[in-house]
């Protein structure tokens, strides 16, 4: 353990790992404590978006992810006629250049998390270090931390952030008060690893019922889990036992004879956030920061995308590209899309958590008519972000960017493997760095700027031609894209780059 660190990270989950990957790739001392001296072993979180698995492609484990992960194409709600009420149909290549809904378990996610972050030589990783003091100043934090034997160490960080899951410790130091908006449904949780592989069809379906809303899902390659709510006046010592758990999954033909139990559990959904998620060097991400319902399955998605907002903005910080005020932009940009995911999330929930058969009856009468006349749907994209550092006046500012196959000399592949990934300009109608004029050219290099030219012909070859096609529907001419793959702005003219990077100087030295 030393001494100092750049940044100090408690909890080693998921959001834990991904922010230490990402600071340690730009060189920044990081060290990592958790109270687990092992890993957690059994499923938790069994889905990812697209943007997610961007996200895992940056911080070096996209190779990995095809046989870590199960696309699902298809997400059935049905009601207890079997008729359908909904049919989300998910996309293979998203925009983000991954399948859309990824199954995975997420002990396998974490294994591989854990060894590319110990391959950097700046993260430093402590397990069995539980933080259990934090003593602030003006340049720096104090963090004290205990070892399985009860004594105690002290490191200094010039940030800590605290991913330390829903009864997070470092969030008891931000004095924050937390929004509840008084969601809450328990259900039992049962992993299983089926002894014979078969094709579940459909891989991913809700049942609709009132004699018990279900929840049928991939667990990830090999694994299946169901979800049971737990129905009034059912206490949860009853529902959550083993006996329980096989007498509930026999109607779905499943028995000790012909599966592994792995997990049984019950938890408490629940929908609410933190109101602050900053105060000076004190940083919070993940659950410590929020928590929703699974129905829309972006829990641990939305930690992920905390670590990679907070990341670049720790590295521009660090690195005395940005003044520290940059750092409130991550509570501002990352609240309301927090706020509207949770929203989805709950929306989604009063359809399935109906015990009531008349309202069930009521709710089946009006989706079912509406699934005949509609058919299969695709999910709603999920909303930008919220204020903070962007192109003022942009609509497009604050939206998810493309990242499609392209081709520059014999490498080809997704865009961020081809080209690389940090700021990144581009353009479709000439080259967005021959607009920069010395001193804005310097400025765009010293962040790692990249800049090129993209098109059926140019020296970056538009494989697909959704590149080309994304350009001419919005009518615009040239793109800068923030590290978190999110637009800072556009322009209708090439000569607009300029006047993109200028701002952007601007605002990080605000």
């Amino acid at each position: 353990m030393q001494a100092s660190y750049d940044v100090a990270i408690v909890g080693y989950g998921p959001v834990g790992q991904t922010l230490a990957i990402l600071l340690g790739q730009r060189g920044w001392r990081v060290g990592v404590f958790e109270k687990q001296p092992a890993p957690y072993p059994l499923p938790r979180a069994v889905h990812f978006d697209s943007e997610v698995a961007r996200v895992l492609q940056a911080a070096g484990i996209g190779d990995e992810l095809s046989r870590l992960t199960e696309p699902a194409t298809s997400y059935e709600w049905r009601n207890h006629a079997g008729e359908m009420l909904l049919l989300l149909a998910t996309s293979r290549v998203s925009y983000s250049g991954w399948p859309e809904a990824n199954m995975f378990s997420q002990p396998d996610l974490e294994r591989l998390l854990d060894v590319k972050a110990r391959s950097l030589a700046s993260v430093d990783v402590q397990r069995g270090r539980e933080a259990v003091g934090v003593h602030s100043r003006d340049d720096a934090v104090q963090l004290v931390l205990a070892d399985p034997a009860g004594q105690r160490h002290e490191v200094s960080a010039r940030y800590v952030v605290g991913c330390d899951g829903a009864n997070s410790f470092v969030r008891q130091h931000l004095g924050a008060t937390v929004t509840d908006l008084g969601f809450f449904f328990d259900w039992l949780i049962v992993d299983l690893i089926p002894h014979e592989k078969r094709v579940w069809e459909p891989l991913n379906w809700q049942l609709c019922d009132p004699a018990r809303p279900t929840t049928i899902v991939s667990g990830g390659p090999g694994r299946r889990r169901w979800e049971f709510m737990r129905l009034p006046g059912e206490s949860i010592e009853d529902l959550n036992n083993e006996q329980t758990a096989w007498r509930l999954l026999t109607p779905w033909g499943m028995t000790a004879h012909n599966a592994t139990l792995e997990r049984h559990a019950v938890y408490r959904f629940q929908a609410r956030w933190v109101d602050t998620w900053r105060s000076g060097r004190l940083l919070l991400a993940g659950d410590a920061a929020h928590q929703m319902p699974p129905f829309a399955g972006q829990g641990m998605c939305s930690g992920i995308r905390d670590a990679v907002n907070l990341a670049w903005k720790l590295d521009h910080v660090l690195g005395g590209w940005a003044t520290d005020a940059l750092l409130q932009t991550y509570p501002t940009e990352r609240i309301p899309h927090v706020e509207q995911v949770i929203s989805l999330s709950m929306a989604l929930g009063r359809i399935i958590c109906v015990a009531d058969a008349a309202e069930a009856a009521a709710r089946d009468a009006a989706m079912t008519a509406n699934a005949k006349q509609s058919g299969a749907t695709t999910p709603l994209p999920l909303p930008g972000i919220g204020p903070g550092l962007l192109y003022e006046g942009d609509p497009l500012a604050g939206r998810l960017f493309l990242q499609a196959d392209v081709r520059r000399g014999p490498a080809s592949g997704r865009f961020d493997d081809v080209v690389g990934r940090g700021w990144v300009l581009l353009g479709v109608a000439g080259d967005p760095a021959a607009q920069l004029d010395a001193d804005l050219a310097a400025f765009f290099t010293s962040l790692g700027g990249i800049s090129v030219q993209i098109g059926a012909n140019g020296p970056l070859h538009d494989v697909t031609g959704r590149y080309t096609q994304w350009f001419a529907d919005h009518g615009v001419a040239v793109a800068l894209q923030r590290p978190d793959f999110h637009l800072y702005g556009t322009a209708p003219e090439i000569s607009g780059a300029g006047q993109l990077v200028s701002h952007l100087r601007q605002s990080l030295q605000a």
